[in-house]
């Protein structure tokens, strides 16, 4: 399945039934008076977030979104049908912006969250409605209103506790599939992630989501390489695990490149929780992790783990750090 993260989407909702114009017929009967009944009212057009989607591939293909004609109103007093509503199916995580796509509308962040994006058109009332002592025989009826129409964005940022952020090479695929049961592109050559990868990761009896994004490079916040579009999937997590790989000449300015980036980014994510990971340790000697762990330390502030996702070295020293930062948020109640 291919991974699409934004989306243009027109929309409708349905026009209102027009109301009647009838008088009663009937052998015997010689004043019937009016009998003409309401129009239906227009579908509504909603939007769900469920679970089991994680792109928006879907609105690749179907862009526009009409909610049916309420119908119209008939003789003998029949009021027309409402029209039938439809309902766009995105995953949790989407926000649903204007046209302009700045102005937030929803944010859709919890399973079977609704929300009406767009009111159907009131029925027309029929003639029988404008019957009085003084009119007994109205010859008219309302026509139905129109139902909105509008173009929205879709907008998804995926829902994951903890994010994997660092250079290209870093190891960050390497460790969602050797701490999860996902399986994304691994290989040695820059950008063989090229979308977000989602797995869910076991310690201890634990579970939480780990998201991994693909690698940034300097210059990503003015859309050099894959850029830093898809750094809105980590805007949401509690924690990020910043990978550095040992294979680094500098592994000091290696971080620094990336904290620049997410720093140039915005959204918030350089105040969340960071830990910091020297990776890929099984291609060093000892002298060599020795100088390269204490210029990290030095360069973040902290003692970086030391880790090998294909060793399967430190990983659940990491992995218990990162579960303890996510319960503590969850029971501080945060929502980052």
């Amino acid at each position: 399945m291919k991974f699409l993260d934004e989306a243009k989407v027109y929309i409708r909702s349905g026009d209102g039934g027009a109301g009647a114009v009838s008088f009663r017929r009937e052998k015997f009967v010689e004043f019937g008076g009016p009998d003409g009944g309401d129009g239906g009212r227009g579908g509504d057009v909603w939007v769900e977030a469920v679970n089991g989607l994680n792109t928006l591939i879907d609105f690749r293909y179907q862009q526009h979104f009409k909610a049916a004609t309420g119908t119209h109103g008939m003789g003998r007093n029949r009021t027309g049908a409402n029209g039938a509503s439809v309902t766009l199916k995105v995953p949790v995580g989407t926000q649903i912006f204007e046209e302009d796509n700045e102005t937030l509308i929803v944010d859709l962040v919890t399973e079977g969250q609704r929300f009406k994006l767009a009111a159907g058109g009131n029925g027309g009332f029929g003639n029988a409605h404008f019957k009085s002592a003084t009119n007994q025989a109205p010859n008219w009826a309302n026509p139905g209103l129109e139902g909105d129409e509008k173009t929205i964005w879709l907008r998804l940022k995926l829902i994951a506790d903890a994010g994997l952020v660092g250079l290209p090479n870093a190891g960050k695929s390497t460790f969602l599939a050797t701490c999860t049961r996902a399986r994304p592109k691994i290989a040695n050559y820059p950008f063989t992630t090229l979308h977000p990868n989602l797995g869910v990761a076991t310690i201890d009896g634990s579970e939480f989501i780990l998201a991994d994004i693909p690698g940034l490079i300097e210059g990503a916040h003015d859309g050099i390489g894959l850029g830093d579009r898809f750094l809105g999937h980590v805007e949401r997590t509690r924690v990020l695990l910043h990978l550095v790989s040992a294979q680094e000449e500098d592994v000091a300015k290696a971080y620094r490149t990336v904290k620049h980036e997410l720093e140039a980014y915005g959204g918030g994510i350089t105040d969340k929780p960071e830990i910091v990971a020297l990776s890929q340790i099984d291609l060093l000697d000892e002298d060599e992790l020795k100088k390269k762990t204490k210029a990290l330390a030095k360069a973040s502030g902290q003692t970086p783990f030391q880790i090998s996702a294909v060793a399967n070295v430190g990983m659940t020293g990491t992995l218990r750090a990162l579960r303890d930062i996510i319960v503590e948020a969850k029971n501080s109640g945060s929502d980052d």
